[in-house]
């Protein structure tokens, strides 16, 4: 898929490691699940892309015409 769906994807990992660290840091469970939440959230979206990408190649979707 997009360069830029796989480039949000990671921000949304990165930010969601920070959160992590700085709610351990801080001892802040809420923060430390938000952080959580937020990285799992860009797996699930990255494997999306995954299988889009697997399905453009698999139907003929990355043709030049």
């Amino acid at each position: 898929m997009g360069t830029g769906d796989r480039f949000e994807n990671k921000a949304d990992e990165v930010k969601g490691q920070a959160k992590q660290g700085l709610g351990d840091a801080t001892d802040n469970d809420r923060l430390k699940n938000e952080g959580r939440a937020d990285e799992a959230k860009a797996g699930v979206k990255d494997k999306v892309e995954d299988v889009k990408d697997a399905a453009k190649d698999l139907f003929g979707g990355n043709k030049n015409n």
